[in-house]
Parts: C-alpha cells; structure tokens; sequence
C-alpha cells in the first residue's frame, strides 16, 4: 500500500514562520511534522510514499531526499501552485497503482496508527462499483477551534447533515484512505476536497471511524508552540 502526504500548501496563517520555511518543516521538539509522519507509516508498513510540494518544495525534496534514511522510497509531485486537495491528488494519481491510498495532510500531528487505515482499506474499498465506498475518513473529537465539526457519522458511514447537534459531528482529521477510482473522472486543475466528499456521501460512499488519540491541527504560530511546550514537559 502507497500513501501521500500533502505538502503543497502556503501556510499563510502561519507566517511569518513559512515565509522561508515550508509548513511540513516546521519543528516539534527536533523533528519536522512531515518526518513524524514518514516514521509513523514506515512503522505500520507503509514505505512507498508519494510527497507533493509546491511552495519552497526544494528545501522538502532537500531535507527528505529519497527517503533511504527512513526506510522509505519517497516520489515526489511537484506543483507550479498548490492545486489544494483533490487537484494534488489527481495531479500525483498516476503515481499510485489501482489500488486503495493513504492521504495525510502534512501540517497535522497524531499518533494515529495507520496500521489501522491498513485494515479499513482491505474491508471497504476492495472493488470500484458505482456502489463501493470509495473514501475512509479517520475522524475526532470536535476540537476547539472546530466545535461544530465537518460530518456526521453514524454506523462506520459518514454524512453531510449540516443541521445534526455537534455532539453528533465529528472533525476530518485530514487522515483518510481513498480509492483512486474517487479521482479517475474529475478535472485536473486546483479542487477541494470538501464537495467531492459531500457528493459522495449523498450515496453513501464514504465510510469513517472515529479516533480518541492525540491530534493536533499545527494551523497557527500559537498552535505550534503551545505543542512544543507540551514535548518539553
């Protein structure tokens, strides 16, 4: 199984730390975010990785390399502009065989077992009917900066539900498995994620669990360092 890791984004909430570093570099304790996420999918097995970039991508391709000091093959797909989620993956798909994918965003941090994505994917997205889930979202508890969440979930099947209370809502961890079949019949060109998801899920295409660990969206300078702080206690 191959995963990508999104890479591509400005980060402009976080400057003036991204004007010269790329947001998958920044540090926690001594490490970047994108090489926790680099060990925690060699960890489960997963050691082909697809890495898009766009802004400041040399110092990526530069820190990272081939991957080889990971234990890791690492292929890169490079954007003129970051093309946001659903563009970069249909700009990286030829990259990946016909078969399920992880994607994680590259400016989030979780000790989520992918191990676990692994399992999902064998059970949910074997096949490519029009009938097939063709998304797995690992969701979490609404945090604080998103106390209304993004999608309902409801027996392993998520949904849009915009009107259900937030206690029934759940946040998208940006930790999904998709099937590259979700992808074949777009556009290229810059697309968000959120649309395609909610089309889908009006058929009931997207499947999800909910995960209970540490998670953190590194979305702000504040955010950064109050999880730094956290690693030194």
């Amino acid at each position: 199984m191959k995963a990508m890791i999104l890479a591509a984004g400005r980060g402009e909430r976080m400057r003036p730390l991204t004007d010269t570093v790329p947001k998958p570099l920044l540090q926690i304790a001594d490490k970047s975010l994108i090489e926790y996420h680099i060990e925690a999918l060699v960890k489960a097995g997963i050691t082909e990785l697809v890495i898009n970039h766009a802004w400041l991508g040399e110092k990526i391709e530069a820190q990272l390399g081939d991957g080889s000091r990971y234990d890791a093959n690492i292929q890169y797909s490079h954007e003129q502009q970051a093309l946001e989620t659903t563009g970069g993956i249909k700009h990286a798909l030829h990259l990946f065989d016909n078969e399920p994918f992880i994607v994680v965003n590259g400016d989030v941090f979780s000790d989520y077992p992918f191990a676990q994505l692994i399992s999902s994917s064998e059970c949910l997205l074997t096949s490519s009917s029009s009938n097939d889930i063709m998304a797995h979202l690992v969701l979490i508890i609404n945090p604080d900066h998103n106390v209304n969440g993004d999608f309902y979930c409801s027996d392993s099947i998520v949904s849009d539900q915009p009107k259900a209370p937030p206690a029934k809502r759940y946040t998208f961890s940006g930790i999904a498995c998709y099937h590259p079949d979700f992808f074949h019949s777009i556009e290229a060109g810059k697309q968000a994620l959120a649309p395609m998801l909610r089309t889908a899920m009006a058929t009931q295409q997207v499947s999800g669990e909910i995960y209970q660990g540490n998670w953190w969206d590194i979305g702000t300078p504040e955010r950064l360092e109050e999880l730094n702080r956290r690693f030194k206690k």
